[in-house]
């Protein structure tokens, strides 16, 4: 029985939280996309009101927060949602877990080429958005974010695999 499964493909309990990690990555990604989505003034507001927290927080410190603009807390906001994303990245292809039947690379060229074309689709979208504008500078650091998240979750994998094999 256990043979016949195996042969018409049935989803073992590893290949299902694969899928559910694969799903989790495509909402994340359409939430990306989703922000992009939203017309200037709405994303203004929304940066806004962070900003607005921000400062509050950093004044209920007793600290300065006049430095603290809306482009600083947009540019942190895509880097930390890029970063997100090289998590999910590395959730999924796993580079850490050793040889893929191609070899290492194929997993690491994989999340590789997804961290860089979540981005530039992302700034493609926003050239069709009511007052925005897709940056390349924004690519850079929509990329940046992703390779640090993909970077950290890596170690952490190599770091956590290590405790397994000892």
């Amino acid at each position: 029985m256990k043979g016949e499964n195996a042969r018409r493909g049935a989803a073992r309990p590893g290949n299902a939280r694969q899928i559910l990690w694969w799903i989790v990555l495509l909402v994340y990604v359409c939430v990306i996309y989703g922000h992009s989505l939203t017309p200037a003034d709405l994303s203004s507001q929304e940066s806004g009101a962070v900003l607005g927290l921000c400062r509050s927080v950093l004044e209920g410190l007793g600290l300065e927060s006049a430095w603290l603009t809306e482009h600083l807390v947009r540019k942190t906001a895509h880097f930390a949602e890029y970063a997100g994303l090289g998590v999910l990245l590395a959730v999924n292809f796993r580079p850490w877990r050793g040889p893929a039947p191609g070899g290492f690379w194929p997993r690491v060229r994989g999340a590789l080429e997804l961290a860089l074309a979540v981005p530039l689709v992302d700034e493609t979208i926003q050239l069709f958005v009511e007052g925005r504008s897709g940056q390349i500078s924004d690519v850079w650091l929509d990329l940046a974010g992703a390779l640090c998240g993909l970077g950290a979750a890596c170690l952490l994998g190599l770091r956590l695999r290590g405790r397994e094999l000892s």
